[in-house]
Order: C-alpha cells, then structure tokens, then sequence
C-alpha cells in the first residue's frame, strides 16, 4: 500500500493550494480517504473525509474553504484549500483505514 502526497508549499494568507494522493496497492474505489493535519506540539485534526459513495466529512474549522474529492479512475484523492490562514499551516497526511502517507507540509505566511 502507497499513499504519495503531493502539492503543499508556502503560500500567502487568502491563497489556495491543492493537494493530492496518489493511491495504490489497495482496492481505492472501495474505502474512505481522508485528510488530517498536524502542527508540531500539537495532535493530529482529521479534517476531511470522503466516502466510497462520494458523501464527505468536513471539520467545523476548513468548511467553506477546503473542498475534497476523489477520482477512482486515478486512484487519487484531492483537496483543494482556499481562503487560506496562517492556522492552516500544518503538515497534510492523507489517510485511508489504518495507511497513512508522508504527509506535505502546507505553510500559510506572508
């Protein structure tokens, strides 16, 4: 099982970013993925979820701002980040049940 993320970076407050993970070694179509971040010193926030039959979990504190999605025919999940703010800087672990990825590190800094 692999999970890759991919497209974190610095941006500035009020930016975007999208991120991205690839998948493979597991039947994709068929589980939940998901995001969560963590800030050093701090626990790990599941921030978004997404289903295998599309429906999503949001935290309280990205809804509105951060949209999840999927792609089976990619094996991929995404999220896309909006109306970014420094306390959304953390490290982005994608996640399905019990694999995570590396995770990318997401800072939001004028």
């Amino acid at each position: 099982v692999q999970l890759v993320e991919s497209g974190g970076g610095l941006v500035q407050p009020g930016g975007s970013l999208r991120l991205s993970c690839a998948a493979s070694g597991f039947a994709f179509s068929s589980v939940p993925m998901g995001w969560a971040r963590q800030v050093p010193g701090e626990g790990l926030e599941w921030v978004l979820g997404i289903y295998s039959d599309g429906s999503t979990y949001y935290a309280e504190s990205v809804k509105g701002r951060f949209t999840i999605s999927r792609d089976n025919a990619k094996n991929t999940v995404y999220l896309q980040m909006n109306s970014l703010k420094p306390e959304d800087t953390a490290v982005y672990y994608c996640a399905t049940i019990d694999y995570w990825g590396q995770g990318t590190q997401v800072t939001v800094s004028s």
